[in-house]
């Protein structure tokens, strides 16, 4: 698949997202006007030109708001700048002139950009969209609606765009089952509904507090008229929040659906070569992006499902070069995870030991750079499952061997133990090469000694101060786990002859330094997974 032809599969869905948004915008201004404020406007039912404008800026404010979601949306969450050190660093650029800031600073600045952007985008539309719908039940001035509502819907929008970013609303979460489109909207509209309705109480009274604070703000309304206006707002503003909501919630269905990377029906490729498309994508495609996350979910879905079996039987071509480029591809983010998370931990540990008064290794464990680490979980997942699935696929579809002539089973098992490893590391377990001696007992029975059966400890690791990457670090090594044993459950019989011979190392686990650990560490753990006592 081309770069040009791979662009225009994010470019159809957001051209998509944009239409759909649209309408379901167009449905809930329709529907709070008649439904809601029918009894507060003069001839609702019948068309207006004003009532025509009104809906034409809401439907602008709500195509702003959808624009920005879809320039801050990203399958991760990254770290933005902080104020001081965004600063520093375009002053730096500033007066430095030709000495280009780091990568890290461009990456970082450019998502603080962009949450300035989404929080900004927010209140602008909130404050049109708000008034546009009070518009339509306003019998003053334009003057005077601005001030009854102007404000008001400014702080509500901006008040939602802080929420989003707070709680990092437009990172794209892939479900974990996959079902129709309309499905999945169906499924969040409820949830959609009582956000909005919370959300929009929270803002009514919230905003009410902030206009407080303006001149002639305190001199009270005669008659009915000032709980009118509150009721006025807090409607529009539930119409809006629900506008954004739905959004929200449409920008992810869209986005996080599986696409198919192989060649079309009726196209010479499904014959030659049908992974070419999936694979290349794969290799070209920037790290991080939302395309090499739809790429790896269809890779996961192709190894793991019976959904194209005969992509999967295409993976075993018999010059092999495709099985290595496919396992190349699920292992190089575990690799990367490994070796990031090895010199952190190294580098954690040669400073505990300089200065250990000072510092502790918990607290460079938990340093932001690693703790981002964890920032790609599903990716992670897709791997492990990937490489797990196709390692046990191939004992029974490789008609022509190249799984075992590739040496693939080693490489990938020695991958997925040395992942464990590290990732056990950081959570505080302790991972000790014992003696065989201690291991083994007379005619080679395993004794159940403590050093050899007990639990690993977990040293003292403050959960507070982890937060959810804690969780992550459980939940990923779960799954490094799971995808362990699935080979081991598939290869128990050649595994288990092979440890009577002694080769088991030979033939499952690479012979050079692991990426993290030693080859009589991975050696150990690879024991404790054939003997079902990895925990």
């Amino acid at each position: 698949m081309s770069p040009i032809a791979s662009s225009e599969i994010i470019r159809n869905r957001f051209l998509g997202f944009l239409i759909w948004q649209s309408i379901q915008s167009t449905a809930i201004f329709m529907l709070c006007k008649a439904l809601l404020l029918s009894p507060l406007t003069s001839k609702p039912f019948i068309p207006s030109l004003f009532g025509c404008f009104s809906l034409l800026l809401f439907l602008l404010s709500m195509l702003l708001f959808a624009i920005a979601v879809q320039t801050t949306a990203t399958p991760q969450w990254r770290r933005p700048a902080s104020p001081l050190g965004l600063a520093l660093g375009i002053l730096r650029l500033v007066f430095t002139g030709s000495s280009p800031p780091a990568s890290d600073f461009l990456r970082r600045a450019r998502v603080s950009l962009s949450i300035v952007l989404l929080v900004c985008a927010s209140a602008v539309s909130g404050f049109v969209g708000i008034v546009s719908i009070a518009a339509t039940s306003f019998s003053g001035s334009f003057g005077g609606l601005i001030s009854k509502f102007g404000f008001r819907a400014f702080v509500t929008g901006l008040l939602y765009g802080l929420h989003c970013v707070f709680y990092h609303r437009f990172v794209l979460v892939f479900p974990i089952v996959q079902r129709p489109p309309f499905f999945s909207y169906k499924m969040g509209l409820p949830s959609a509904f009582r956000q909005a309705l919370k959300l929009s109480v929270a803002a009514s009274l919230l905003s009410a507090a902030f206009a407080l604070f303006l001149p002639n703000q305190h001199e009270s309304q005669v008659g009915g008229g000032y709980f009118v206006h509150h009721f006025v707002f807090y409607i529009a503003s539930f119409a809006v929040m629900l506008s954004w909501e739905l959004i929200l919630h449409l920008h992810k269905v869209l986005h996080t659906k599986r696409f198919v990377f192989a060649p079309l029906e009726g196209c010479a490729a499904i014959e030659t070569n049908p992974s070419e498309p999936l694979l290349s994508v794969l290799e070209e495609s920037s790290p991080g992006s939302l395309l090499q996350y739809l790429a790896y979910l269809d890779l996961s879905m192709v190894c793991g499902s019976n959904v194209d079996p005969w992509r999967r039987a295409a993976f075993f071509e018999e010059t092999g070069d495709t099985y290595k480029r496919v396992v190349s591809q699920c292992l190089k983010p575990l690799v990367q995870l490994a070796s990031k998370l090895a010199e952190g931990l190294n580098s954690a540990d040669n400073t505990h030991k300089l200065s250990h008064q000072l510092y502790s290794p918990d607290d460079i464990r938990q340093s932001s750079e690693i703790l981002e680490l964890f920032n790609d979980f599903q990716l992670y997942a897709w791997c492990a499952q990937a490489i797990a699935s196709l390692e046990t696929r191939s004992h029974r579809e490789d008609k022509f061997g190249v799984a075992q002539l590739s040496g693939s089973h080693a490489t990938a098992l020695s991958t997925l133990l040395s992942c464990l490893l590290a990732v056990e590391t950081f959570m505080g377990k302790k991972s000790n090469l014992q003696s065989p001696n201690n291991m083994l007992g007379p005619g080679g029975i395993k004794w159940a000694t403590n050093s050899a059966a007990r639990r690993e400890i977990v040293t003292t690791l403050d959960k507070k101060r982890a937060g959810p990457f804690r969780s992550k670090s459980y939940a990923l090594a779960d799954v490094l786990k799971t995808s362990i044993y699935m080979i081991i459950s598939e290869f128990h019989e050649e595994m288990v002859a092979s440890a009577k011979l002694g080769h088991l190392e030979k033939y499952w686990v690479i012979s050079v330094k692991p990426i993290y650990g030693s080859v009589d560490l991975l050696v150990q753990k690879l024991h404790f997974f054939l003997n079902f006592q990895a925990s």
